[in-house]
This record gives structure tokens, sequence and C-alpha cells, in this order.
């Protein structure tokens, strides 16, 4: 169901108990459509049907294969199509900057051209293939838009200085307080940025055929830019837009998705045992209370900022990586796959240096294989799926919940009990309601499990437990590893 029908359908409730309302209070009550009291959902967007129960999947070209080309990167999509990931987001496909450059390639958010492509990467024909060869494939293809800052030697800043914001002597600046020397800030007060920047947006959505964009530093830039180019966007076609940002406004009428550093952050802090697994209940309670029911918030548990600067998987999650992926592939958010992560990566990519993925060891990479499970286990499961479609996460209370974060999730007869174990014993915990009874399927296993009310449930050291209703389709029922 999209978003648009889920309006309508308010609306007419919202007509059907105004009238009552006024049969019931008399002619001269006003109707309780027209009311100030009565609720309003302040989200305008509409979800694109394609991201029901859609995973992202982050590519750093240049690190993606040996060569760091399209080209190169077009070949590996058949492997992606085998992992299930649908939405494909392409870090900065943009010439980067000389002047001022980090390391010998440079970053690539330090954006010389919005226009044009890095050499590096290949022509502009071969992103065109690959984005065709991607939509052949069935997926949707993002692209990294970095509309805060640009590269000191981008063209703008000698033919448009006052585009750009400057010190308090006069000069180029880059982002205050951040140690980004290689870029310098425009100036969103300026008409013609937003013109420049927006039509080349609109230039690779219409010409190229992207299907959206993630925006980096979102919330350094306006939101009624964002806004407006959504608006503009969405008219030459449906697209899905990710914004690096942390606030409930930009899903009213921009970003179907934004990041939840907050899930983020707190997972690393349970996983690493400097707090237990009571600290989710913050941003749990948060998620339902404060933002709109279609936001899709990305639990990640690695991008290309945190292997870079925070430290691989294995070095913020420890023991508790399995568990913890489990939660954010489950639990309400959209889940990310970010390149590397399905071959057991086990570095710290460069980040202004070629540094490629070695390949070799996806084979007999177990998490990799968890990685495809967990995404076939989500689409088999409509209680899981993004934004307004998936079912709300209820706490399933136990006796021990310093110990073990319990949930369940369930929707059209799909119900989903997640049980979580950060610590490293076993343990054995007895709900004390009824919510998480029922007859279901283990995930991985397909294993019949049956919970009657005060029944006990043991969840193994730095482990889960995952089942859902028999009725779902809740496998692949046996994986082989």
């Amino acid at each position: 169901m999209t978003t648009g029908r889920i309006l309508a359908g308010l609306a007419a409730m919202a007509l059907v108990a105004g009238g009552a309302y006024a049969m019931s209070n008399g002619p001269d009550d006003r109707a309780a459509a027209n009311s100030p009291w009565t609720p309003r959902n302040k989200v305008t967007l509409t979800h694109a049907d394609w991201t029901k129960d859609a995973v992202l999947y982050q590519i750093n070209t240049r690190q993606f294969t040996p060569e760091g080309t399209f080209a190169a990167a077009q070949k590996g999509l058949p492997r992606l199509k085998a992992l299930g990931v649908d939405i494909l987001w392409l870090m900065p496909i943009h010439p980067i900057g000389k002047e001022n450059r980090k390391g010998t390639l440079g970053s690539p958010y330090s954006v010389q051209d919005y226009y044009a492509v890095n050499p590096e990467f290949g022509t502009e024909a071969d992103f065109k293939a690959f984005v065709d060869a991607a939509h052949a494939q069935g997926f949707k293809v993002i692209l990294d838009l970095v509309a805060n800052h640009t590269a000191w030697d981008n063209k703008l800043a000698k033919d448009h200085p006052d585009w750009y914001e400057k010190t308090w002597d006069g000069k180029f600046r880059p982002t205050p307080w951040w140690d980004w020397s290689d870029i310098i800030d425009l100036d969103w007060s300026k008409p013609g940025v937003r013109e420049h920047v927006g039509g080349a947006m609109e230039k690779w959505v219409r010409d190229f055929g992207v299907d959206g964009f993630r925006a980096d530093v979102a919330g350094y830039i306006p939101l009624d830019f964002w806004e407006t180019m959504r608006g503009r966007l969405e008219a030459i076609r449906p697209v899905f837009m990710l914004g690096e940002v942390q606030q409930t406004a930009f899903h009213f009428a921009a970003f179907d998705a934004t990041y939840a550093w907050d899930w983020h952050n707190t997972a690393k802090r349970v996983a690493k045992g400097e707090a237990n697994p009571t600290a989710f209940y913050g941003y749990y309670a948060e998620n339902e209370s404060l933002w709109p029911r279609e936001a899709m918030r990305m639990t990640y548990i690695e991008n290309h900022d945190s292997n870079a600067w925070e430290g691989t998987v294995a070095e913020n999650f420890g023991a508790n990586l399995v568990p913890m992926t489990v939660l954010s592939f489950t639990g309400e958010g959209i889940p990310l796959v970010y390149n590397g992560m399905e071959a057991c990566n086990t570095k710290r990519l460069e980040f202004f240096e070629k540094d490629p993925i070695d390949w070799r060891k996806a084979y007999g990479c177990d998490y990799g294989v968890l990685l495809k499970d967990l995404i076939a286990f989500r689409k088999a499961n409509p209680a899981l799926a993004n934004g307004q479609w998936g079912a709300r996460m209820v706490k399933v209370e136990t006796d021990k919940p310093e110990q073990i974060f319990a949930w369940a999730r369930q929707k059209d007869g799909n119900k989903v009990v997640g049980l979580f174990n950060f610590t490293a014993a076993p343990v054995t915990v007895t709900p004390s309601d009824a919510l998480a009874a029922g007859s279901y399927k283990e995930f991985r296993t397909g294993a019949a499990v049956t919970i009657k009310p005060g029944d006990s449930i043991t969840v193994p050291a730095n482990g889960y437990r995952l089942l859902a209703t028999a009725s779902a389709t809740s496998a692949p029922a046996v994986m082989e590893e």
C-alpha cells in the first residue's frame, strides 16, 4: 500500500468521524475533520512501491574491484543480485579536486564538477552502461550527492566566488570545526547555488536513469531545497532519497530514509559491554513516539565513514557482530550492506588511496551467508517491511531485561519474535506475558518451535533466537555453510 493510499484512507476515516461528531453533538458543532484538534499527518511524500522491503548496498567504486571502474563493478552485479540487495548506493562519481587534495587520489567528497564523472572510474558512457545493466537485473541506483561543499578548484569558485561562504577576513572556508581542509562551503542563500546543484541532480535522473540520491551532510543544507528537489525529481520519475541527517522534519516532504546514528552508537556500546540491552529502550521509545510512521531509519552496522574512521565491524562489534547484525535487519529500520561486509572484510579501507577489497575471503565467509539469509527472511515476512508497511516492535517483557533484548512484530497474520543475548554465556529467559506465545519456525534451520505462556527460552551466548510464524515462508529453511 502506498503512502498516498494510506493518507486517503485516513482522510476518509476523518470524514466519517466528523459526521459522527456532528450527529452526536448537534448541527452547531464543528465537524471533527475541520477541527484544529484533529490529527494531521505532516508526511506528504509518497514512497515508491519498490522501497517496501528494499535493502541498501553501498558501493565504494574505487575499492569495490581491483580495477576500481564502473565497467568492473558492472561485472559484479550478478553477485549482488544473488545476495538479494535492491538499491545500489554509489559513493560520489564526480571528478575529485586536486587543490589541497588529501592523499594521492583524494576524497570522493571533494567534488570538482557536479555534471561530470571521475575519469578514474570511466566515462559517462561507462556509467550509463552500469545503470542500464543494474536496471536490467532489477536494481535501483542512487548517487551520493555532496551539496554542502565543493573542491577548491571547482570551476564555480572562479566563476561565482560570491556563491561561497567566507571566513571573517573574506577567504573561502571549509566546513567550520571539521578537519575538511580539501573542500570549501557553498552559500545556500544564493539562488544560483540551488539552481546549479539542483540542475545536476535533474541531469543524472533524467539523462542517466538514476533513481535518487544519498545526500551527504543533508542537515547542513536548508530543508526547503530538498523539499523543492523532491518535487522536481518526482516529476521525472519516482525516486528514493536517503539523507545523512537525523531529524524528523526531513521525512515530511524530502527524504524516504535518514541515518539512525543513535541506533548505531548504542549498538556499539552494547556490543562492547559498555551498556546492557536496556540502552536500546531510549532509541526505540523515541522512534515510536517522535518519528513519523513512514520514516525509514537506516540501522547500519557499517558504512564508508564507520569503516574508515571508527573501525572495522570486528573492532566495533567483536563477538556480538552476528546478533547485532540480525537485529539491524529485523528490528524497525532499513538495513545497509557496505561493500566488503559480505566478503568478511577485516580491514579499514583507505579513504584517499587505492585499497581494493579482497573478494577471495568471500569463499567460506559465513557472515556473507548470514546477510543473504537475513535479506531473504525480511522479504518473506511482511511484518519486517520498511516504514509504514512494516509492523511496530513491541517489547516482550521478561524476567531478564538487562540480559536479553526481546521483541515481537506482527502484522496481517505474520509474527516475528526476536531474542538477543549480547553476553558471553547462554541465558534462559521467561517471558512474563503471552506476547511471545505461538507456533513458529526458527530462522535458518526451519525447526518447529512452540512457545506457551510461562515457557522458558534459552538464547545462546553472543547469539539470538529469531522465530517467525509457521504460516510465513520464513526461510530459506536450512542453509548449508
